[in-house]
Order: structure tokens, then C-alpha cells, then sequence
């Protein structure tokens, strides 16, 4: 499907909603300014093939000119606004940009990275600053009509760095037309029952790939979205009230943030309209998990997959439930897991996950990448590490590079992190390893403790007590660090790396 054609049978169904400034875009409204803005992007010289960056907040150009670079065949790369300008330039230069869009506010940040970026031509959303033109005043000099030769692009976004630069993520091209199905919108409906009255609450910034991809899935699909401009647990409540949300995707910090608060605030609002809620992005602690399908029933989904969308697996409420802890299936791809050897392991057995048969992808510009997420077979992996049981269901484990090898055993963080946020006096966790002369790593949890609790050596002693009944000796962290926060993106993904570079460096204290 596509949106045009909900624009013509019913131009004034809404696309778009923006709570947080009350602005509702229809079909009709979002079908115009794509066609305009995709004439546009001709006539600054843009053929199928070339890019686009977008540097923006929640707003609804964003969505404006995603469909417009979708329909002449463009790439398009939304950035994240949280980068530095030296960040976003050097994705200007390795995606091959032609033009930058930007939010208002960011107009100082866009110039600074396109004073590193050059041939790049700069614009703002609605003003004129400097070098940045503006765009909405261009594009309305053009008509609302069907540009000619219309092509299908697709996004070429970029991981969120866990290690090193950001890697940008280029599939090939669609050769089909511009309504052939995507595999997000084979999984919406099948799996999810989206369609025309869907209602959808994107919760997260949609410069990251799967905001952004399940929000133009929906108007694929002619449903509504319900825009939040940064996500607020008990506004969430509250949104999903108000609209009658139907579907929604999530990560599981948020699932924590919705738990821990008051039960009388949980209880205030009616999520009685919700037919489907899904959650990505990392995996979720079985208590979390088990709390939030309790609370609002075998509604809540999985799936797993990655920026590079080289497979994807996915599971219901009844399935997980049977199977606490695991991520799925396969939807899309076959899941492979590969022991030291280079060889697949039997189920059960712990070891590399890898897609095979699935879409392909290549990091752009950066061949030996592409080559390390590549095994022998062509097989591809995001880096995690896990085992399948008998009846093909992948249980992961933790990220390969996060593992830690302390006294000749390996140890995963992600078990150790899940155990301690059920712990009522923590708001937030991470679990690095860190240099030991005689074990070679040991383990520090770095906590953030919940409201109005001491991180205090009373705590220290509580919390090892805690993961030492739950997970034994071994796997009880050595030190504890405790902070007023953790570094996260505003999806919730914790941003390990940056943790990971100031504890290991060799100036670091560890109190606690």
C-alpha cells in the first residue's frame, strides 16, 4: 500500500497528530506537500540514487519529506539531533547528501556541520538563518501534482555507534513500484492486525530507524499517527486515553519507566483501546516483561532485528509466555547460530546469531565492516550472541563485544542488568567489565539509584546480596559505581560505549 491513495478517497483522514502543539496533517495535506516537496528535490538537481539528511525534532515535515524522497527514488538519512556538528557532518559526507533539512531550533548546529560538509546545500523547516533557506517557502512554489517517473527510495540510516563512527546502512534500492508491500508492512498486519483504524502512538525520536519505519509503515497502511515529541511514562498513559491508541511500539526502559510508577497513576488512565503493543530494540527483562503483559494483557509482542534489517524474529504474549525470555521466530531470514569453529551449533548451544536468506546490506563506505557482519557463507550478524531451542525460538545472551572474561569465565552483562533493575532501589543499570591484574576483568555495576535512596554503602551491600541469590558468586559484581543518571539515547537504548571508555580508562575511581 502507500498513501496516496487514502489522499484520494478520503483526503481528510488524519495522517499526522502532534499533541504537544496540537496540529493534525490529513492524507490530502500530506500528499500535497510530498508531491511538492519531491518536485523540489528535481529541480535542486536530485535523481534516483542520490541522498538527503534530515536533522529534525518530532515534526511533521519529517514525515513531509520522507514521502517525497521515497517517491523519486532518493535515499533519505534522518540524523540524529543529539550528535555534534562534527558527528553530523562527517554522516553528510559518508552518506553523499546533496541537501540537509533541519528544524528551526538547530539551525546554529546545521550550520556548523555544513561549514565541515561541503557541496551540501542547507535549509530550515521554516526560516532563513544565514546560508540555511527555507524550505517550506521554496517548496510552495511548486505544484501539489504526481512529479513524472516517479521511482520507489528507501532510508539509508545509521547505527547509533556502539563502537566507533556511526555506520551508515545501505540496502539496494526497490525495483517495484512505490505501493509494493515492505516486510515492516507484511509483519503489521500479520502478525499485529494493523490496518486503515489503526491508531499508532510512536513514542520514540524518528531520526531512529524503526520509530521512523513503523511510522511511514502506518501511513502505508492508511492509519494514524500520534507523534509524542519525547517520551513521558505517564503522558504515554495519557495519549493512549485520549486518542484510543491501538498500536504502539516501545523498548523495554520504557516498559520500566511505566512500572515503577505510582500504582494509582497507573491506574488512572484507560488503555482498554489498545489491540497490540510491540517492543524491539534490546531484550527485556522477564519480569518487566511478565509485569507489563499482566497489567495490560497478551497483548504485548516482540521482534528482533537491527538498522541493517538482515532478519527479523518475532513472537507473541502466549508464545513468549511459554517460552519466557526469548525474542522469536523467524519472520524474515533464518536464524543461524555459529559456534568458534565458524560451524552452526546444535540447539541449546550457546554461540554467534546470524541471518541467512534474508535482505542484503552493505555498510556504506566501509568495506571491511561490511565484510566483519559476513561470515564465509554470506551469512550476516548485529553482533549478539545466543542459542535457538528445539523448536527454533532464539533466546539471546548479550552483545559479543559487551561480554566479559573474568578468571578464564565469560560472563554477560545483560543477565546481571536484568536481575538488578527488578530491585526496587534501582531506576537504572549498566554492567561493564573493567581491568583486573589477577582475574583479568571484573565486573562494576554502575547504578542509578531510584528516588530519594542513598547509593551508600548500605546499598552496595544490599544489591550484592541481591544478585548473589539470584545469580551466584560468580556473576556478582565486584564494585558498584552509583550516579544521579546513565547515559541514554532518548529511545532508551543505553549508550554502553560511552560507560564502557570512562570506566576502563586508567584515571577512573570506582566508589561505592
Amino acid at each position: 500500500m502507500h498513501p496516496r491513495p487514502f489522499a484520494i478517497s478520503d483526503p481528510d483522514r488524519p495522517a499526522i497528530i502532534l499533541p504537544a502543539t496540537d496540529q493534525t496533517v490529513t492524507y490530502g495535506q500530506l500528499e500535497a506537500a510530498a508531491n511538492r516537496g519531491a518536485h523540489l528535490l528535481r529541480a535542486l538537481g536530485c535523481v534516483r540514487g542520490d541522498g538527503i539528511a534530515l536533522l529534525m525534532d518530532n515534526e511533521a515535515a519529517i514525515f513531509e519529506l520522507s514521502w517525497a524522497a521515497q517517491r523519486i527514488g532518493l535515499y533519505l538519512t534522518s540524523i540524529s539531533t543529539k550528535l555534534s556538528a562534527a558527528d553530523i557532518a562527517y554522516i553528510l559526507r559518508d552518506s553523499g547528501a546533496r541537501i540537509l533539512v533541519a528544524s528551526d531550533r538547530l539551525a546554529s548546529l546545521a550550520q556548523a556541520a555544513l561549514a565541515e560538509a561541503d557541496g551540501v546545500q542547507g535549509y530550515l523547516v521554516d526560516a532563513e538563518v544565514g546560508p540555511l533557506k527555507n524550505w517550506s517557502a521554496s517548496v510552495a512554489r511548486y505544484p501539489d501534482t504526481p512529479v513524472p517517473n516517479e521511482s520507489a527510495g528507501t532510508d539509508m540510516l545509521y547505527s547509533s555507534g556502539t563502537t566507533g563512527r556511526p555506520k551508515g546502512v545501505k540496502p539496494p534500492l526497490p525495483e517495484g513500484p512505490l505501493d509494493a508491500q515492505t516486510a515492516l508492512e507484511g509483519m503489521g498486519t500479520a502478525l499485529y492486525g494493523m490496518g486503515q483504524d489503526c491508531i499508532y502512538l510512536s513514542t520514540s525520536p524518528l531520526y531512529h530507524a524503526a520509530p521512523l519505519r513503523w511510522a511511514m509503515t502506518i501511513h502505508r497502511l492508511g492509519g494514524t499517527v500520534v507523534v509524542m515529541d519525547r517520551f513521558d511514562a505517564e503522558d504515554s498513559l495519557a495519549l493512549i486515553e485520549r486518542y484510543r491508541i491501538t498500536h504502539a511500539t516501545w523498548v523495554p526502559t520504557h516498559f520500566v519507566r511505566l512500572l515503577k510508577l505510582p500504582e494509582d497513576v497507573r491506574a488512572r488512565y484507560d488503555h482498554g483501546s489498545l489491540k497490540a503493543v510491540i517492543h524491539a530494540a534490546a531484550p527485556c527483562p522477564v519480569p518487566v516483561k511478565q509485569a507489563m503483559i499482566d497489567w495490560w494483557g497478551p497483548i504485548v509482542h516482540e521482534y528482533y532485528s537491527g538498522t541493517e534489517c538482515c532478519g527479523i524474529t518475532a513472537l507473541s504474549s502466549p508464545e513468549w509466555l511459554s517460552r519466557p525470555g526469548s525474542v522469536g521466530r523467524a519472520v524474515l531470514g533464518r536464524v543461524r547460530i555459529v559456534g568458534e569453529n565458524g560451524q552452526e551449533v546444535a540447539p541449546g548451544d550457546t554461540g554467534d546469531v546470524f541471518f541467512s536468506d534474508g535482505p542484503t546490506f552493505t555498510y556504506h563506505n566501509d568495506p571491511d565492516k561490511t565484510a566483519a557482519a559476513h561470515n564465509d557463507r554470506g551469512w550476516a550478524t548485529l553482533g549478539d550472541v545466543g542459542h535457538l531451542d528445539a523448536d527454533g525460538y532464539l533466546f539471546l545472551t548479550d552483545r559479543r563485544s559487551f561480554m566479559i572474561i573474568s578468571g578464564g569465565v565469560n560472563i554477560y552483562p545483560q543477565e546481571i542488568e536484568n536481575c538488578l533493575i527488578t530491585h526496587p532501589q534501582v531506576a537504572d543499570v549498566a554492567v561493564i567489565g573493567v581491568p583486573d591484574e589477577e582475574m583479568g576483568e571484573n565486573i562494576l555495576a554502575i547504578v542509578q539509584p531510584a528516588e530519594s535512596v542513598d547509593g551508600d554503602a548500605a546499598l552496595t551491600e544490599e544489591l550484592t546480596r541481591f544478585v548473589r541469590t539470584a545469580l551466584g558468586g560468580v556473576k556478582t559484581p565486584r564494585a558498584f559505581v552509583f550516579r544521579a543518571d546513565l547515559p541514554r539515547e532518548p529511545t532508551g537504548k543505553l549508550m554502553k560505549r560511552r560507560l564502557i571508555d570512562e570506566y576502563r580508562a586508567p584515571a577512573a575511581t570506582m566508589r561505592g
